[in-house]
């Protein structure tokens, strides 16, 4: 099979462009994160972590994939999930790719899981038009570069779907200890500083408290694979713990309309 590689569709826009220049912002943030943080020897099995600009969310992200760096020679597989932003579509999208492209190199795909996948689920679907401009799992992987050594990829988009027909898949893959999983989602959207303080406090103790029902459309963009990811941590009876939790008013933004954005671990 000849490779076929997914591009970039927001370097320069949501993150710079230029290798050094994001080496260098991908790893300052990593390393305010590290001055933040005790105790990072438990290596989490799974993150929730946000998917803006990194001028807003990327200090916060950092704050979950600090916790990685422990486990950057143990971790070998990552399931990345995110919610589609321009494509609507039934269930969890797959690609055709056989790498992602991100300016700091290529990540290979693991298209033998994603091919079993596409047979064992009904919901799950090859969609490359749902990955061609989709930046909540682009965003993520110059992080995963950062503090991981190699290792392979398996991307969904998550379209219309619900929670359980996201956990069901989560569940296949859940077993491999070298496995981690990633989801990508923002808080609360476009409401004043201290609405969206008071919505993503609510949102971050429905987290910790493994509560998907008590996560509302509007509380965050990537409610559908978060959810799908608290039911499966209720069920292995895994906990969820708030690591960083502010919003574009804190980091790089006027107060008047701000987006949440909360960085979190489960183990």
């Amino acid at each position: 099979m000849a490779d076929l590689i997914r591009q970039p569709a927001v370097a320069g826009m949501f993150y710079p462009a230029d290798p050094d220049e994001l080496k260098q912002v991908v790893d300052g943030y990593l390393q305010e994160a590290l001055a933040r943080q005790e105790n990072l020897t438990e290596v989490p099995k799974a993150i929730i972590a946000p998917h803006a600009g990194y001028v807003y969310s990327g200090p916060v992200a950092a704050s979950a994939y600090a916790r990685l760096i422990p486990a950057r020679d143990q971790i070998r597989r990552v399931v990345l999930l995110g919610p589609s932003h321009r494509v609507p579509f039934r269930g969890l999208a797959t690609t055709s790719a056989t790498h992602f492209q991100t300016p700091l190199g290529v990540i290979p795909v693991d298209r033998e899981t994603l091919e079993r996948l596409e047979r064992a689920f009904p919901q799950v679907v090859r969609l490359d038009e749902a990955h061609a401009m989709e930046h909540s799992l682009e965003v993520h992987l110059p992080f995963l570069q950062e503090v991981l050594d190699s290792f392979v990829l398996v991307p969904l988009v998550v379209g219309d779907a619900t929670p359980q027909e996201v956990s069901e898949v989560l569940e296949s893959l859940w077993g491999d200890p070298h496995t981690l999983f990633v989801i990508s989602s923002d808080l609360s959207h476009y409401h004043d500083y201290e609405t969206a303080r008071r919505m993503d406090t609510a949102t971050s103790r429905a987290i910790e408290h493994l509560q998907p029902e008590a996560i509302g459309y509007d509380q965050a963009c990537g409610r559908i694979p978060v959810s799908g990811l608290l039911d499966l941590a209720r069920r292995h009876g895994l906990h969820a713990h708030t690591i960083d939790l502010r919003n574009s008013g804190d980091t790089a933004g006027p107060r008047d309309q701000v987006v949440g954005y909360g960085a979190y671990v489960v183990s």
